[in-house]
């Protein structure tokens, strides 16, 4: 590399350090109203998102209260129609070491 190369290099960067900042300043304000615009579409989608989930969930809800309700129902008309239960005979068994044995 030669020097002439070294020069162009601090040249170019240079001239980028003074356009940067003077390409932004002129920048920012025309871009302002769309980075306004993409966060207040951002922000309307996010609480679209929020309704749906709240209605959803409600939703499930009332399904999960229904269902408990025609369970409820039902085991109340099954107690109902069913006649009492008669107590089951349990055999007792012994083990084998508590048996007599035989003389």
């Amino acid at each position: 590399m030669g020097k002439n190369d070294l020069t162009k290099g601090i040249a170019f960067g240079i001239g980028l350090a003074v356009i940067i900042p003077t390409a932004a300043t002129v920048m920012v304000p025309a871009l302002r109203p769309f980075a306004r615009s993409v966060l207040k579409t951002g922000m309307l989608a996010i609480e679209k998102g929020r309704e749906a989930s709240a209605e959803f969930s409600e939703m499930v809800e009332d399904l999960y209260a229904e269902v408990q309700e025609e369970l409820r129902e039902s085991r109340l008309d099954t107690e109902a129609e069913a006649p009492p239960a008669a107590k089951p005979k349990v055999a007792v068994v012994k083990p084998a070491s508590q048996k007599k044995k035989k003389a």
